[in-house]
C-alpha cells in the first residue's frame, strides 16, 4: 500500500489536460525532484460520490499494477475536499496526436505498439483489471517510442464491488465491443481485445472501423456490420495482420483470441518471424520484448515520428507581434505598387 500524500509536497507549474471531472497538472514531486502528472479533481464534483467512488477505484487500481507499458502510479490524497493523484509524465504525447498530425502508421509501427499494448493488458488482466476505455488518446508515447497505457478511470476491478450501474453503458463510442453496448456487468478481457483492434485498425487505415455521425449509427455497425479489411485501405499491410485484426474485432467474445499475450506472440511473429513462440499460453515475456531488435526499429521509428512532429512549424506558435509585423509589411508592398502604377 503507498502511504497517503500532502498535496503541499507538490510544486504545480501548468496544466496540461483537463476534463468535466479533473485536471491535470505538469508538477514537481519536491520530496525526490521528480517531475509528475497531477490529477485534481475539480471542486465543482468533489461532493459526487459516484465521481469520487470512481477516482478512488482508479487510485486503487492504479496501486495493484506495476509494468513498464502502464502509467506509474506515485500516490494520491486529499486537499482539502479535493481528490488527487500524482503518475508518471510521459511527455511524447499520445496516439491520438499523432494520428491527427501523420493520419496513419506504418504496419511496423502498429505492430510495435500492439506487443507493447498486449503486455500491459495482459498485466492488468492477469490482476482482474478490465480497462474498458482503451483508444488512441489512452495510449501515451515516451519520446524513446515506449508505450504508456493511462487512465483507469472506467476501469472494473473483477475483484472488487461494481460501481457501475448494471445496463449503463460506459466508454468511448469508436472503439466498445458489443458487451460493453450492453451494458453487460460480467465483461472479460476480451472486451479491452475489442477495443485494441478497433485502435490497431484506425492507427493503420487512418480511420475507424465503424464510423458514424453520432452514437446510434456507430453502436448499430459495433452490433451487426461485420469487421472491415485493414487491406483494403492499406495495401501493404500482411495478410496475417489483417486477419488478426477482423479477428479481435468479432462480434462475440469467445470468437476472440484467448487472451493478449497470444495476441502478442503473434505480432511478435510477424515481426521476428520464428523467434517467438504462438500459442495461446506461451508468449515472449517482458525481457524478450525489451531485447527484440526489430521491436526496438519499430520503436525508434515512433521516436523519429515524434521528433519531427515536434519540430514542424505551427501556424499557433506565430506570436501576434510577428503577425503585426507582417500586416504591416504587406500593406507597405502594396502601397508601394499601386504608387508605382500610378
Amino acid at each position: 500500500m503507498i502511504a497517503s500524500r500532502k498535496f503541499e509536497e507538490f510544486q504545480i507549474h501548468e496544466t496540461i489536460g483537463s476534463g468535466t471531472v479533473g485536471s491535470v497538472d505538469r508538477a514537481t514531486d519536491l520530496t525526490n525532484t521528480r517531475d509528475v502528472a497531477l490529477k485534481l479533481l475539480l471542486p465543482s464534483v468533489s461532493d459526487d460520490p459516484l465521481i469520487l467512488a470512481r477516482f478512488e477505484r482508479e487510485t486503487l487500481i492504479l496501486e495493484k499494477l506495476s509494468h513498464p507499458h502502464i502509467v506509474e502510479y506515485f500516490g494520491g490524497g486529499k486537499a482539502g475536499k479535493q481528490l488527487f493523484y500524482a503518475m508518471e509524465l510521459v511527455t511524447g504525447g499520445s496516439l491520438k496526436q499523432v494520428l491527427a498530425e501523420d493520419g496513419r502508421l506504418s504496419w511496423r509501427e502498429v505492430a510495435g505498439i500492439a506487443v507493447q499494448v498486449c503486455s500491459a493488458l495482459q498485466h492488468a488482466h492477469n490482476h482482474g483489471i478490465i480497462h474498458r476505455d482503451l483508444k488512441p488518446a489512452n495510449l501515451l508515447f515516451t519520446p524513446e517510442g515506449d508505450v504508456k497505457l493511462s487512465d483507469f478511470g472506467i476501469a472494473l476491478d473483477a475483484n472488487a464491488t461494481s460501481i457501475t450501474q448494471e445496463g449503463l453503458t460506459v466508454g468511448s463510442y469508436y472503439y466498445m465491443p458489443p458487451e460493453q453496448i450492453h451494458g453487460e456487468r460480467a465483461m472479460t478481457g476480451q472486451a479491452d481485445l475489442y477495443a485494441l483492434g478497433c485502435v490497431l485498425f484506425e492507427s493503420l487505415t487512418g480511420g475507424p472501423p465503424f464510423p458514424g455521425e453520432n452514437f446510434a449509427q456507430i453502436f448499430e455497425q459495433h452490433l451487426r456490420r461485420s469487421p472491415p479489411h485493414a487491406r483494403e485501405s492499406e495495401p501493404t499491410c500482411p495478410a496475417k495482420v489483417d486477419e488478426l485484426l477482423v479477428q479481435l474485432m468479432a462480434k462475440s467474445p469467445e470468437d476472440r483470441p484467448f487472451n493478449a499475450r497470444s495476441v502478442q506472440a503473434v505480432f511478435m511473429q510477424i515481426l521476428e518471424p520464428g523467434s517467438h513462440a504462438q500459442s495461446e499460453d506461451v508468449g515472449p515475456s517482458v525481457e524478450d520484448v525489451a531485447a527484440s531488435s526489430v521491436l526496438n526499429e519499430s520503436r525508434a521509428a515512433l521516436s523519429q515520428r515524434i521528433q519531427d512532429q515536434r519540430e514542424r512549424p505551427r501556424y499557433d506558435d506565430v506570436s501576434w507581434s510577428a503577425m503585426a509585423i507582417l500586416g504591416v509589411v504587406m500593406v507597405a508592398v502594396i502601397a508601394v505598387g499601386w504608387w508605382l502604377a500610378t
